[in-house]
């Protein structure tokens, strides 16, 4: 049906009018035509104007025309529902009259506006939409076919879902294997949507395309010379997605693949090769790798090398040439946003501290001010990610492709291979180490090359190698390195201050104490730069003075460098309005400062923790204001409230006692029982790590509130959120050491959910561990409740204590477990082989208290009878053995 509504000039020229306007570079003219669009929304048929002037009124120019096709666009995301019927059938109508439009700009804009109508649940309710458009490819004329298929590839991206299930009938049978005749067409641009359009099905395995599979991959493999890059790069994109889903299918060509991607991988277009690189990085992942590609390894590996140089276009983007820039103000844009990590509570390990959420700040290379993704970066990821695959075997194809390179005249030869030698760090290291003595004193001297982008790449393939460099004699490899990175971060280039500034972190967690000798000359240095940096790499100063606080810990309490470190950042603190995000990271620093500096912190934390209520009070109130005026309110940004609560827990951990004058003054606890309800999990996160310190510092002030507290601890008991679950296991081992006996009536809101948790397969062991110890400490205070459990937790709770460090929260939670096993020795009984051996404390605090917990043991033999006794006591590590025969005579 052809619609009868026709507009009236004046508002036709009005609109047209408004369209010109908005196109003016001055942005207050803007917002007032912004304003005028808005408010013409009231009228039901201005959508009617703005696809008229977009498909009818052809004397118009391109631009002013594609724009009204875009406020339309925008319109249909806010309001469809809305539109009257009339109103939206003209617009389904006029877009698909239109869809072959001449003008490539407006046959994309309809395309757009297709889609997006598609995308707001309309797909159902335009049941001619998808018929038409495939019925449309046919079509004699270029324009139509292309605008035809532009359309379905928006709605291919859009809606893949939807289209393959049950709702629409399955139109993916018919279409996909109408998408596959195209890949013969004659015009590269209809080729290439073609294969785009079944590329959104390869990763959900969508039945119809795996019906069709082999003939898909016969026209992939078609297509391998094809001349158009944009197709040549769906075909690439298409191999390495099947490569994740359909390895079977590509196994018997891999030979031919390998080949290919090679070649492609230094196709002449960037995009193309970008494309192909990212196979490697697939394949890696694959178990079949090592064995389809070791031997491809002699042609693969110069390619990767040569994909790391920076491309013309790089070093002009990363103005290359610009050597001194400390004294230009950064570009605000250019300033990522910053994701506060929360805190976690963890056990102590033999090797020293674990968390399991991975770090990924040691990601390949620091140029994240170009396009965040390019050849060069895929080519490192990719060595680096085959390098663990192949270790030390990769060797011998790099190390005679590095001896070139690391010495090479020509800097941006030499540049790519330092970036090599850090690609291959990780999963290289044994092989590397009789290279280091040699590389890293060489490494070392390229810090102070005279070409900038040098320096910065050598900073971080000097951080891959710390951990070797902090394993040697530190005169020979620390010192050097230490003095030649502190002299980068006051480079006067940006690019290489931040660069060495995130390689100082880095060493600093390697090296832990052993930096302690040398900390004035540290502080001296990272203060000094808080004079020198502009914004961005300030923000990446706070995690050096952080990072370092936290590794060498109580040895910064002096009060030689208390005097050089606080002022710079109270100085700091007290510029920052409570709105400002880099308060973010500040607040991260001074928490792990605060913990460091323990009793030396407390000339400065009553302002302080004075803010951080103030923050997070603040934070609640706008969320209030916000539920229940949410036109008048917008949603605060919680992460504040999660830093203020993770600095007042450092502030308790490390002030202790002497925070509790400032708790009692406060309403902390009001609003900490508030956070820990939040719906959102890092707020709760922070609040029960808060509630677990607070129980450790200044208890008087927490047990009036327990009766709340506790079941809400007890709902939170959720292993689905990791870390959540976590700290509320952890305050909740701590409350029961402050309770004693008084826990008791709280034990059923917890308990069963905690064996659960230890039951549990795949339980992160930071989880497993706290729930060891926090059963263990809730059968020490009330033995008689948990006890009756006993056998449902004692095996998985031996083998989760096995590699903590011994300490009080272990020694808690083990004698809780013999004080179980005497009012419960049935419990172990059926466990012949309990794992004792795995949590026997050392001898150490044996020898502080031999006679309690073997008292323990000795009663659990009378109980549970010899035979079982020896059962249980073969368990025992020798040491142990002895030393019951000796004292007991067992």
């Amino acid at each position: 049906m052809e619609c009868q509504w026709k507009p009236d000039e004046q508002g036709l020229q009005q609109i047209l009018h408004l369209l010109k306007e908005s196109q003016s570079p001055d942005t207050s003219t803007q917002r007032s035509v912004q304003q005028k669009l808005e408010q013409l929304n009231q009228y039901p048929d201005f959508n009617n104007y703005l696809i008229f002037v977009l498909t009818k009124l052809k004397t118009e120019d391109e631009p002013t025309r594609s724009l009204s096709g875009l406020i339309l666009k925008n319109n249909v995301k806010a309001h469809y529902q809305n539109f009257p019927n009339g109103v939206s059938d003209f617009i389904k109508n006029e877009c698909l009259q239109n869809i072959g439009d001449s003008s490539p700009l407006i046959r994309a804009t309809v395309g757009i506006l297709i889609t997006t109508i598609a995308s707001k649940g309309e797909l159902q309710n335009w049941p001619e939409l998808l018929p038409k458009l495939c019925l449309l490819l046919d079509s004699e004329d270029y324009n139509t076919c292309e605008g035809a298929f532009g359309a379905l590839q928006k709605i291919c991206e859009d809606s893949a879902e939807i289209l393959d299930s049950d709702m629409l009938d399955r139109p993916l049978n018919v279409m996909i294997p109408k998408f596959l005749q195209f890949f013969k067409h004659s015009s590269p641009k209809i080729r290439s949507h073609a294969i785009a359009c079944v590329n959104q099905f390869i990763i959900s395995r969508t039945q119809a395309l795996m019906l069709h599979i082999d003939p898909f991959i016969e026209n992939l493999f078609a297509l391998a010379g094809d001349e158009e890059p944009e197709v040549r790069k769906n075909v690439c994109r298409a191999l390495v997605m099947l490569l994740e889903v359909r390895l079977d299918r590509l196994l018997p060509h891999m030979h031919n693949i390998i080949e290919y991607m090679l070649q492609r991988t230094q196709d002449q277009d960037e995009n193309v090769a970008l494309e192909a690189c990212e196979f490697w990085l697939t394949l890696a992942e694959q178990p079949v790798c090592k064995e389809v590609l070791c031997g491809h390894l002699p042609k693969l590996i110069p390619v990767l090398v040569n994909g790391m140089k920076y491309s013309e276009i790089d070093i002009i983007l990363l103005k290359g040439d610009v050597e001194e820039d400390e004294a230009i103000p950064d570009n605000e844009q250019d300033i990522r946003p910053r994701f506060h990590r929360s805190r976690t509570v963890a056990q102590q390990h033999e090797g020293g501290d674990s968390i399991e959420e991975e770090d990924d700040e040691d990601d390949l290379d620091d140029d994240e001010t170009i396009s965040d993704w390019n050849l060069r970066k895929c080519s490192a990821a990719a060595l680096d990610v085959l390098a663990n695959v192949f270790r030390d075997d990769l060797l011998l194809h790099i190390l005679p492709l590095l001896k070139e390179l690391l010495f090479h005249p020509e800097w941006l030869i030499k540049e790519s291979g330092i970036l090599v030698l850090g690609a291959i760090a990780e999963g290289c290291m044994q092989g590397m180490i009789p290279y280091l003595p040699e590389l890293i004193p060489h490494l070392v001297q390229c810090l102070s090359d005279k070409k900038a982008l040098v320096r910065s790449i050598t900073c971080w393939t000097l951080s891959r190698y710390a951990h070797w460099v902090v394993s040697q004699p530190p005169d020979i490899y620390l010192k050097p390195l230490m003095t030649e990175l502190l002299k980068r971060i006051l480079d006067s280039n940006k690019r290489v201050q931040e660069a060495a500034c995130s390689a100082f972190a880095t060493l600093e967690e390697e090296a832990c104490t052993e930096l302690v000798p040398y900390l004035a000359y540290i502080l001296d240095t990272l203060v000094f730069a808080f004079g020198k940096y502009q914004h961005k790499n300030l923000l990446i100063l706070y995690d050096a003075i952080g990072t370092l606080a936290d590794s060498v810990g109580h040895h910064l309490n002096k009060p030689e460098y208390i005097e050089m470190l606080m002022p710079p950042l109270i100085q700091k603190w007290n510029q920052l309005k409570d709105e400002d995000k880099d308060l973010f990271p500040l607040l991260e620093c001074l928490s792990s400062v605060a913990t460091a500096l323990q009793s030396g912190f407390l000339p400065y934390c009553e302002p302080v923790y004075q803010r951080c209520v103030n923050l997070v009070q603040k934070t609640l109130a706008q969320a209030v204001l916000h539920q229940t005026q949410p036109e008048f309110y917008e949603a605060p940004d919680k992460d504040f409230m999660i830093v203020a609560l993770d600095l007042l827990s450092g502030l308790a951990e490390g002030l202790g006692g002497n925070i509790e004058q400032l708790v009692a003054r406060s309403n902390i606890l009001t609003l900490m029982y508030e956070c820990m309800q939040d719906k959102m999990p890092e707020v709760r996160q922070s609040s029960f790590a808060l509630l677990g310190d607070l129980t450790k510092a200044c208890f008087q002030h927490v047990k009036p509130c327990i009766a709340n507290l506790m079941p809400i601890l007890g709902t939170n008991l959720n292993p689905e959120l990791i870390s959540v679950c976590n700290n509320a296991t952890w305050a909740i081992g701590e409350i029961s050491i402050q309770m004693g006996s008084e826990m008791q009536p709280y034990v059923p809101m917890v308990l069963q959910q905690l064996v659960e948790i230890i039951n549990r397969p795949n339980t992160p062991k930071t989880l497993l561990e706290n729930t060891a110890i926090t059963i263990g400490r809730l059968g020490y205070v009330c033995p008689q409740e948990v006890a009756p459990m006993l056998q449902q937790f004692i095996r998985p709770w031996c083998t989760s204590l096995r590699n903590i460090r011994d300490n009080e929260e272990k020694d808690s939670a083990f004698r809780g477990i013999c004080t179980m096993i005497t009012v419960n020795p049935g419990g172990v009984v059926q466990v012949r082989h309990v794992i004792l051996t795995d949590v026997s404390l050392s001898a150490s605090t044996i020898e502080n208290d031999p006679l309690y917990d073997y008292g323990c043991m000795l009663h659990t033999q009378n109980q549970v009878g010899d035979e079982n006794w020896r059962h249980f006591s073969d368990q025992f590590p020798l040491p142990l053995k002895e030393r019951l025969a000796a004292f007991y005579g067992v």
